[in-house]
């Protein structure tokens, strides 16, 4: 079982928000959306956006110009991974860890394709929900799925936020091995982070 935070009336992530004008012109996939708020960003930016949750209520707030929604339970027993290869120019994931997925997530990126990922880590068990470490990445989990995924990292934290509630985090924005690190201008794209 896979801890997801609800996520009703939360603003887009500040760190998603940071990196989303990294991604190239294509297709993005927000995965286990929950309400769209990542998808709504990304669809904004011109990014055709596939918005895929287990929840179809949850999907029919992301649905919108530029969305296509995909209910799909990606831990049912057997469900195979629904994406090819090479899909995406980008990946957002937040909230939500199922470490099964790490491989074909890395995988479903484009070669010049980022990932943008955040989500619990050890240490959240203090501040409430997740509290098992089941569902919370262990120190420098998610450079280690950059790493395996062959992809170079742009971007990573791994610290104590307080909004849009206390939690401890981790989050990477990463790159497929194509993405040349020089058109990543980090310092034009600069918006408050949580404290």
């Amino acid at each position: 079982m896979t801890v997801i935070v609800n996520t009703t009336a939360l603003p887009a992530s500040n760190w998603v928000a940071r990196f989303a004008p990294l991604a190239r012109a294509g297709e993005a996939l927000d995965l286990a959306c929950g309400n769209g708020r990542h998808t709504r960003l990304l669809a904004a930016q011109g990014l055709q956006v596939l918005a895929l949750d287990r929840k179809p209520e949850a999907l029919a707030a992301s649905a919108g110009d530029g969305v296509t929604t995909m209910a799909y339970d990606l831990e049912a027993d057997g469900a195979p991974w629904p994406f090819e290869a090479g899909r995406f120019t980008a990946i957002v994931v937040t909230n939500y860890l199922h470490r099964p997925l790490f491989a074909q997530i890395a995988a479903s990126l484009q070669p010049d394709g980022i990932l943008i990922y955040e989500t619990f880590a050890q240490g959240n068990e203090v501040f409430g929900k997740p509290s098992n470490p089941a569902f919370l990445l262990a120190p420098g989990e998610l450079l280690a799925l950059a790493d395996h995924g062959g992809l170079q990292v742009l971007a990573y934290e791994d610290g104590h936020v307080e909004r849009p509630h206390p939690a401890q985090v981790q989050r990477l924005c990463a790159a497929g091995p194509a993405y040349r690190k020089t058109e990543a201008w980090l310092d034009h794209i600069v918006v408050r982070n949580e404290p």
